[in-house]
């Protein structure tokens, strides 16, 4: 496994991450056992950055994140940290908190959850209109002082947003959504955290299963990424005729689409480290595959050309959800 540095001066990773909240109910029933298994063969093919958050399953996550790293040094794996989102003993969401005394006590239950000593990135997962982020960070600090965090990350938010946490501590990370149906980060806020050093750590790099034509179709009416507008009626048709283009390129090269979907976005840059969303060994082996795959100019036009930005049908949130991203809100980016 390739490693890169997460910021400019930032922590040594690994290439790729593993994104853990499918691993928590998000989008349907997950195995702990097989869950577990998709962890260590994680580690044991050389991903050290573990993306995990508080609220994927009231905590769930970071225990089972736990149990899967007993016997593991410490010091061999990063284990990042999202926090903020609120949730009732139903798993429904309540509301949104980052103020300095939630920064503290979130990272306090994490910390026992995860049985650890400290995290290496703690991250706000959204940007809370109720709290300046000078303070959110500020509190983040705080606890790198105190030595229960080693970097600070920014989840989802814009340059303007960006530039007043960085004026109060050092961001070694944003991670946003990135991949080949969304691209928005590209026109300013990629060349914005470039020009100050930070790295991006990009989830959804499957568009929740969309770019895999074995994942694409919906289980029945209670899967959840239904929510989506990018799944929903005419919407997931069109989006599947790309799918379709794109996994015929696929066969060309003798991959399949989700390899290639992942390649592209490791393509743009060994400061974009693309998180692996995944619950399953196989899925995980299939998209490691990805990393030995070396794309030609030609083809990354071809798969551009397949898969346009400008074509894709419907955000990738929900009007609701769409709201809450600071990271869309539009400003300037200079």
């Amino acid at each position: 496994m390739e490693s890169t540095t997460l910021g400019r001066g930032g922590p040594v990773v690994s290439r790729a991450g593993l994104g853990l909240m499918g691993m928590s109910g998000i989008y349907g029933p997950a195995d702990d056992t097989e869950s577990t298994a998709t962890i260590r063969a994680a580690i044991d093919a050389g991903i050290t950055l573990l993306d995990t958050g508080d609220f994927y399953g009231m905590g769930h996550n970071e225990m089972l994140l736990a149990g899967a790293l007993r016997e593991v040094p410490r010091d061999s794996v990063f284990i990042q940290v999202k926090f903020g989102a609120q949730r009732d003993p139903a798993g429904g969401w309540v509301g949104y908190d980052a103020s300095p005394a939630a920064v503290k006590t979130s990272l306090a239950y994490s910390l026992r959850r995860l049985g650890t000593d400290y995290v290496d990135l703690y991250q706000p997962a959204r940007l809370d209109p109720d709290v300046p982020i000078e303070d959110t960070v500020g509190a983040i600090a705080e606890m790198i002082e105190a030595g229960y965090v080693r970097y600070a990350g920014l989840s989802e938010m814009g340059a303007g947003t960006i530039r007043r946490a960085q004026a109060v501590h050092p961001i070694a990370a944003l991670q946003i959504e990135y991949s080949l149906m969304s691209r928005g980060i590209e026109g300013g806020l990629l060349p914005f955290v470039r020009e100050r050093g930070i790295a991006v750590t990009a989830y959804g790099v499957l568009s929740r299963g969309l770019l895999s034509p074995e994942t694409a179709q919906l289980a029945g009416p209670a899967d959840p990424r239904g929510r989506f507008p990018r799944f929903q009626q005419q919407n997931l048709a069109h989006n599947l005729g790309l799918v379709t283009t794109l996994e015929r390129i696929a066969a060309q090269r003798g991959a399949t689409a989700a390899q290639l979907a992942i390649a592209w976005v490791l393509s743009r840059g060994t400061d974009i480290v693309p998180l692996i969303g995944t619950k399953r060994p196989g899925r995980l082996a299939e998209a490691l595959g990805a990393l030995e795959l070396k794309l030609t100019a030609d083809e990354l036009a071809a798969i551009e050309a397949a898969v346009p930005a400008s074509s894709v049908a419907g955000d990738r949130y929900d009007s609701h959800g769409m709201a809450t991203l600071d990271s869309e809100r539009p400003g300037p980016a200079g």
